[in-house]
């Protein structure tokens, strides 16, 4: 029989500025096909819990498998075959969670993959073997609680320039409808400047940042509620009109809002 189960908690208040969701999934028996993993802004890491996740970052390579992966922002798909199985825990790091957790800003980590146990050495084999041998979902998410507090705890202060946070902060607050003249004002620095400052630390532009915001913004809407219209998501998005948000979907994801529903064959649920 099928199984499409996922489950969701909430991060500790402690480490609320790192990392928001845990995710954990459980598909099996569902079809063959290749997964998208979609940009966002933030540093995603999948911890397996069977089978390597199978990750290529560009549709005409072969997918690599990792046991446990961080991966930085992006303006292009991940692409993840797979079997019709998929079983693990799956965080979104903010740049600040990256700096804390994993010891390094968020730019060595952009359009790259990356196996955990480079980033967190043996807290990565404690962290993977404990999470496969915890019973139920409550408690893996206990394990994440207890390991990325503790790194946090014994992790050195490693704040970006007062500037590049504000102008990301701006950003994700505005939810990348901010021009970055508007940001560079902001933050008392020339447009080159801060283009250059922000992409040494994020890894991707003031622009292209914007245009992720705006992106996984249209995505989590699509998800939540199937009676919106791209229209009507268009506009909320700040794009120009839907012609907009179609070239955008197919530049940052691969496909248009709806050939990519079309072709998605995991079960999805809203994002929170």
């Amino acid at each position: 029989m099928p199984v499409a189960e996922t489950a969701d908690r909430l991060a500790p208040a402690y480490l609320r500025h790192a990392v928001g969701m845990y995710r954990g999934y459980h598909y099996s028996g569902q079809q063959p096909g290749v997964h998208r993993g979609l940009p966002s802004l933030g540093v995603t890491v999948v911890i397996s819990l069977d089978a390597p996740t199978l990750v290529a970052l560009d549709a005409g390579e072969p997918a690599l498998g990792y046991a446990s992966l961080a991966s930085g922002m992006t303006v292009g798909p991940a692409y993840i075959p797979h079997d019709g199985s998929q079983y693990g825990v799956q965080l979104e790091l903010t740049p600040a969670g990256a700096r804390d957790l994993l010891g390094l800003p968020a730019a060595p980590l952009a359009a790259a993959v990356v196996p955990l146990p480079d980033l967190l050495g043996p807290d990565a084999r404690e962290l993977i073997d404990r999470l496969a041998a915890a019973p139920d979902w409550p408690r893996r998410f206990d394990v994440l609680d207890e390991i990325l507090t503790r790194r946090l705890d014994r992790a050195p202060r490693r704040d970006p320039a007062a500037e590049v946070a504000q102008a990301w902060d701006i950003l994700v607050a505005q939810q990348g409808v901010v021009r970055v003249e508007q940001l560079a004002k902001a933050v008392g620095w020339s447009r080159r400047h801060l283009s250059a400052r922000f992409a040494a630390e994020f890894g991707v532009s003031p622009k292209d940042a914007a245009r992720i915001a705006r992106f996984d913004r249209s995505h989590r809407l699509l998800r939540a509620d199937r009676k919106l219209s791209l229209a009507d998501i268009s506009a909320r998005c700040g794009y120009y009109d839907q012609p907009h948000l179609d070239r955008e979907w197919r530049a940052l994801a691969g496909a248009a809002p709806t050939t990519w529903l079309a072709e998605e064959n995991l079960p999805l649920r809203p994002l929170d």
